[in-house]
């Protein structure tokens, strides 16, 4: 390839680069480890809960949608696995979904959904405001996709962030890491004191 070919290529390469750092969602970048994370959201039986609801408990919070075809309905069994995996020291542990789907996923949507994984899962929803308010306190990535056939899904991230019980953020695992490797992570955390 000769030099001026070779230079073309990178050229092309680089702007292509570019483009797609343009396009790529700002869902990477998540809390720093310590910060403190907010939500002010309502349970399906219509409480009204922020962080502070659950001081004293580790948290694993997952965005999503009830509608969501894959990932969330997997994602929601591994948390479920994970309480399990726990044992006892569930009880120092809460599962939370928040919906970046409000329209569909009314409180009574999401507290069936949710009851079909553990009855201790806790969904949590909002007006469109407070659910954005909630993701960009998490750095959560969602956007919702139109269909040609009038349906809609949503693009979101897809990971499982762990509080710890004073409401701090700690880390975020994929929400397809397993219930056991969840549970394992959560406790290592819980035992250093984290």
């Amino acid at each position: 390839m000769n030099a001026s070919l070779r230079a073309a290529v990178i050229l092309v390469v680089l702007a292509a680069i570019a483009v797609l750092e343009k396009q790529a969602p700002a869902q990477v970048q998540n809390p720093a480890a310590g910060e403190s994370v907010h939500f002010a959201l309502t349970t399906a039986d219509g409480t009204v809960v922020t962080e502070q609801s659950y001081r004293g408990k580790w948290l694993m919070v997952y965005f999503g949608y009830t509608f969501c075809p894959d990932i969330c309905p997997t994602t929601m069994l591994e948390i479920a696995s994970a309480l399990e995996a726990l044992g006892p020291r569930a009880g120092v542990v809460q599962g939370i979904f928040v919906t970046v789907d409000p329209d569909r996923d009314t409180p009574e949507v999401l507290g069936d959904y949710l009851k079909s994984f553990d009855p201790r899962l806790v969904g949590l929803t909002g007006t469109r405001a407070q659910i954005s308010a909630a993701a960009k306190s998490f750095r959560v990535f969602y956007e919702r996709q139109d269909r040609d056939d009038g349906t809609y899904l949503y693009d979101h991230s897809a990971f499982i962030y762990l509080v710890d019980a004073e409401g701090r953020f700690i880390k975020a695992v994929a929400g397809d890491s397993g219930g056991k490797q969840i549970a394992d992570t959560l406790l290592l955390l819980m035992r250093a004191g984290r």
